[in-house]
């Protein structure tokens, strides 16, 4: 009987073990479970962002090509732009160097005829007898003054007390003072009264800086030009290639004021409007890289 009870007790204790082992593993399935079901919601968050991933990666290769394309075009561009500035300077300095010698061509025959006028002058003494002889008798009233009108000479006369000199200096004291009209008139007046005085190309010089000043670019370029063609020597050439490719830029006009600095730096390479020049390319370039850019 005993031994029945033992073995009763025996098998409670081993069956109550047995139910506390399902339990466990029961619990231990649970947890598995709702671990793998958390793995999944992960892999599925993981595997949308890996598309919207995809989709960013395919909108930015898209907009690397394009701007790969915009590079290239740019490119092809500049390489363009510079050959056609390795083409101009050089058709210019040509041109150049036509007018200079037909300039020094017409400098020869202004000179030939200069010595002819010379060689035909009429003393003094005579042109004023030759004169007296020809003046009619003189008229009263109206007529008078009007005739003596008509004989008013149109070429400005400086006054006899008045040196070369004295004349230059009172239209550049003029420019300094900003009284440029006063200037203008002076430097021509001293041109047209002197033109073989060695000041005569700064006199033209000084009237197309006055026209600068005055922000009348076109004026200004046509007397740098004039100075250019009729004094290639001048000790004011380089200011005035500098000047009128700055007026160039202040018209728009900045292909040309770029062949006109560069002109400057081959023809001049150490003076110091070569610098000024050198920094309005750069300038010119760096404006035509931003207008090129999209």
């Amino acid at each position: 009987m005993r031994k029945i009870i033992s073995s009763g007790i025996f098998l409670i204790i081993l069956l109550s073990f047995l139910l506390e082992g399902a339990d466990k593993s029961k619990k231990a399935y649970e947890l598995i479970y709702k671990d793998v079901q958390l793995l999944k919601q992960q892999i599925l968050q993981l595997d949308e962002k890996i598309e919207n991933n995809t989709e960013n990666i395919k909108l930015i290769k898209q907009q690397l090509q394009e701007l790969l394309a915009l590079v290239k075009h740019f490119q092809a561009e500049q390489a363009s732009f510079k050959e056609d500035q390795k083409k101009i300077p050089m058709q210019y300095l040509v041109l150049l160097e036509k007018m200079e010698s037909i300039s020094s061509q017409l400098t020869k025959f202004s000179n030939e005829l200069l010595e002819i006028k010379r060689a035909s002058f009429t003393p003094p003494e005579q042109e004023e007898e030759a004169r007296e002889e020809q003046t009619p008798p003189p008229k009263e009233g109206k007529e008078e003054k009007k005739e003596a009108e008509e004989h008013i000479p149109q070429t400005p006369i400086p006054p006899p007390s008045l040196s070369p000199q004295e004349v230059y200096n009172m239209a550049y004291s003029d420019y300094l003072k900003g009284n440029f009209q006063l200037a203008i008139e002076g430097f021509t007046l001293y041109r047209i009264n002197f033109p073989e005085s060695p000041l005569a190309d700064n006199a033209l010089y000084w009237i197309g800086e006055c026209h600068f000043s005055q922000e009348e670019y076109q004026k200004a370029i046509d007397q740098f030009n004039a100075l250019i063609l009729n004094y290639p020597q001048g000790d004011r050439i380089p200011a005035a290639y500098l000047k009128k490719g700055i007026s160039l830029m202040e018209l728009g006009k900045k292909e040309e004021a770029l062949v006109v600095f560069k002109l400057l730096i081959s023809k001049y390479p150490l003076e110091e409007e070569t610098k000024i020049a050198q920094q309005k390319i750069k300038e010119l370039l760096l404006e035509n890289e931003g207008y090129k850019q999209p």
